[in-house]
């Protein structure tokens, strides 16, 4: 038994996850390894009944696993606040790091070795989408047809449509629902300045940064599993519907998110500051952490009970299926868009083929990797 003063404190917890915010690559299913190596194995801060626990409900409710994790990981030790304290140091570091590139992307993007660069990193970001698409696909749908055949809907109306549509996702946990459940089921203006609001456009309207807080708000209520699954989600509203970004810029953002640490998800930041500065990466980041943290200190206290509910697993199944056919759609939408040319193919299956081979290889090694690359070929051309 692990005595209590043993178990760290708050600050202790904080500046942890302040650390692996800062330093933490390999996505989602890494990070949860590191949690329980340091925090429930080394450190024995918390006992494995607690992180098995978090990582229930990170799974079941939505919001990207880690943050996920590790905002219940802050309630478990101090209650709301914990939680955020915990998920703002673990986000923040990556924060700063994007809107820093994001900066420098403002200033420097029309210099060709930038261009090249993204030219390379689109490639490997399509192979590593594509790449991540097939494991969860392992991970999350085994041989249940039912799975399955939300997944080939998901997948093939994101390919077809381009787009993300809510009701696909909330349509497969209803159908899986009725399936696996039905017995169960039947009993102003801001006056912010100019500066703040600069994007790639100029200084964007008060109404546009509230569309923000509002659209990045949906698409984090809507994120299950992999922060990868926000990628289709945010594809349809920040290219197609409101045209904030386009294509190459959008495939960028993506990329600038996987060569950082920390969550993923954090690609929100980069494209708020595109749209509206430091003010629009704020609100985009709020906006999509804000549900994350709501639906776990909600549910926290009464988890035991809600995670035994044949409903509530039904429904986040299907909806877990159906966000994993999304990313594979969404894999086939920027692959159409990023492989531009034969160079930019065969550096896409060189590094799916080494993120196959060499799994202990880092992708965001993998990615700057792909940006020499690219800026190589760009210089040769």
């Amino acid at each position: 038994m692990t005595d209590a003063a043993d178990r760290g404190s708050m600050g202790d917890l904080v500046r942890y996850f302040l650390r692996l915010g800062a330093t933490g690559f390999g996505g989602p299913i890494a990070l949860v390894g590191f949690m329980q190596r340091d925090l429930v194995e080394e450190r024995r801060w918390f006992t494995p009944e607690e992180y098995r626990e978090g990582l229930a409900l990170a799974q079941l409710a939505p919001g990207p696993l880690a943050a996920q994790l590790a905002m219940y990981l802050g309630w478990a030790r101090g209650g709301a606040a914990g939680a955020a304290l915990v998920g703002l140091a673990f986000v923040l570091p990556s924060f700063v790091m994007v809107v820093a590139l994001a900066v420098a992307y403002l200033r420097f993007g029309g210099l060709d070795w930038m261009q090249g660069a993204f030219y390379g990193i689109g490639a490997a970001v399509v192979a590593i989408i594509a790449r991540s698409a097939v494991k969860l696909t392992r991970l999350t749908l085994g041989r249940d047809p039912l799975r399955w055949a939300l997944f080939a809907v998901a997948a093939l109306v994101t390919a077809w449509t381009e787009s993300e549509i809510v009701w696909v996702f909330l349509g497969a946990g209803v159908v899986a629902l009725a399936v696996r459940a039905a017995p169960a089921y039947r009993s102003t203006a801001l006056g912010l300045s100019p500066g703040l609001l600069a994007g790639l456009a100029g200084p964007a309207t008060s109404e546009t940064l509230w569309r923000i807080g509002w659209y990045f708000a949906e698409a984090g209520a809507f994120v299950f599993g992999s922060g990868l699954a926000i990628v289709p989600f945010l594809h349809g509203g920040v290219v197609q519907e409101f045209g904030w970004l386009d294509e190459r810029q959008f495939l960028d953002a993506v990329a600038v998110a996987m060569i950082t640490p920390g969550p993923v998800v954090i690609t929100v930041g980069f494209i708020g500051y595109l749209v509206a500065g430091p003010a629009g990466a704020v609100v985009a980041a709020l906006g999509t952490f804000l549900p994350c943290y709501l639906f776990t200190v909600v549910p926290a206290p009464h988890f035991k009970r809600l995670s035994r509910n044949r409903a509530v697993r039904a429904f986040v199944d299907g909806v877990t299926a159906a966000a994993t056919g999304a990313i594979a759609g969404a894999a086939f939408v920027l692959g159409r868009r990023a492989l531009v040319d034969v160079a930019t193919v065969v550096l896409a299956l060189l590094v799916l083929g080494a993120a196959w081979r060499f799994r202990r290889v880092p992708e965001p090694i993998l990615i700057v990797l792909a940006g020499a690359a690219g800026v190589a070929l760009k210089g040769l051309a």
